[in-house]
């Protein structure tokens, strides 16, 4: 079988970074999505505006880029990467333990994850992505959950069938997606729950 885990909120924990950037920038988080050109639900906002979140996620800009054009939306000179320097996750052990013993069990254990190239970075300096057999990082493929093209393009480097593999995401968006392919989706709530599942 081949498994594919989700990175934050699955294997680290999902880290929140938005009270540290509106102290930094002294702005709210609501106005930092503006000005990155995400939209809520209620805004009308111009749709033509790029989603610069987006772009850096499928990898079509760095992180870099992603700093300069907020810069140039906001008027707010940002000089540094705060992705990259306030990134710090924590592992979640019991879910380790449970891709090594899929792993010891002989089965193909990948992470398929949306990242931008500054979280993968910290990922790879603290050896997150060391516990698997591959990883799929979106902002390297060129494309995110729950776009079903993520899984396709896992599913033919892997050379495996969607009834022959399991996703596992904290997201329930991502799990139907993954559903929608014929792949067996679990989502996560907790290492106990999914040693449940899978073990």
């Amino acid at each position: 079988m081949l498994y594919i885990f989700d990175m934050g909120g699955v294997v680290t924990t999902t880290c929140k970074i938005e009270k540290e950037l509106e102290k930094i920038l002294k702005i709210s988080w609501i106005e930092f999505l503006r000005f990155c050109g995400v939209k809520n639900e209620n805004e009308t906002t111009d749709s033509t505006k790029e989603n610069l979140m987006s772009l850096c996620s499928d990898g079509k800009i760095s992180c870099r880029e992603f700093w300069e054009r907020f810069s140039e939306n906001s008027g707010i000179k940002v000089k540094t990467d705060w992705w990259h320097w306030l990134f710090h996750p924590e592992l979640n052990t019991q879910t380790v333990e449970i891709i090594r013993t899929l792993k010891q069990r002989k089965n193909r254990v990948v992470c398929g994850t949306n990242t931008i190239d500054s979280h993968w970075k910290n990922h790879m300096e603290r050896g997150d992505y060391s516990y698997f057999d591959q990883t799929y990082a979106s902002c390297f493929m060129g494309i995110s959950k729950p776009h079903p093209d993520f899984w396709n393009i896992i599913l033919t480097a892997e050379k495996a069938r969607p009834e022959d593999t399991v996703f596992i995401d904290d997201r329930i968006e991502n799990c139907r997606a993954a559903e929608a392919l014929g792949i067996k989706a679990v989502h996560f709530i907790n290492a106990a729950q999914l040693k449940e599942e899978l073990l």
